[in-house]
């Protein structure tokens, strides 16, 4: 059986992203990836696509230590207001209650 032919360019190595709200991480990646024409690329961990933060974005041989990053301390920041509820449970969400 032969082996499938990668598209792309060989890349190794990591580049970090600050992900910015409204593209999941996948589209991100993807963007990335063609950018630079590499041929295989991935993430270290998944935004929410209305998060913003740090994205690390793996290509070529990196992408075999992507489970060392995930494993990574992680911090989170949010803003949380009270009195408000919303629709969707999120920061999209139209003001339904304050208190």
């Amino acid at each position: 059986m032969s082996r499938r032919r990668r598209r792309g360019r060989p890349l190794d190595g990591w580049l970090i992203i600050d992900k910015p709200p409204g593209l999941t991480s996948t589209g991100v990646v993807n963007r990335v990836r063609r950018a630079f024409q590499a041929e295989k690329a991935g993430h270290g961990g998944t935004l929410d696509p209305l998060a913003t933060g740090v994205l690390p974005v793996a290509f070529g041989a990196a992408t075999k230590t992507v489970p060392y990053v995930m494993d990574g301390a992680k911090l989170y920041r949010f803003t949380l207001r009270f009195g408000e509820a919303r629709d969707t449970d999120d920061a999209d969400g139209q003001i339904t209650a304050t208190v």
